[in-house]
């Protein structure tokens, strides 16, 4: 399984996806990270950016992510990526926490997209 997050340059979750400095990619084999690569955002907004092919294309299935509009949302189901909300702190913390099955989407939407939508 190949998990997306969008990163910061301080290793932690970016709370929006839109405009993160890129993602982070976990290979997870066995409930344990076996590979981890940074892939750099694309331009424009996440919503209207070519990242979800890209993502899709290297294998990812889940985005864990703090907050993103349901443009985003359904940008990355189309690409088969399944996103789950409200995810905040270090990523290999809240990889972590997904594997040890701790995380559930809260439905955090963002509303200012700023002609996202």
């Amino acid at each position: 399984m190949k998990i997306a997050i969008p990163t910061s340059e301080l290793n932690m979750v970016d709370s929006h996806f839109g405009h993160c400095a890129g993602f982070t990619v976990f290979t997870i084999e066995n409930n344990a990270v076996v590979n981890k690569e940074v892939v750099a955002s694309g331009e424009g907004c996440g919503c209207k950016s070519n990242i979800a092919p890209i993502l899709a294309g290297m294998g990812v299935t889940l985005m864990l992510a703090g907050s993103m509009g349901e443009g985003a949302v359904s940008v990355l189901a189309m690409n088969g990526i399944q996103v789950l909300r409200g995810c905040s702190g270090n990523i290999d913390q809240v990889v972590k926490d997904y594997i040890d099955g701790n995380l559930v989407d809260d439905g955090t939407c963002c509303s200012h997209h700023e002609g996202c939508h």
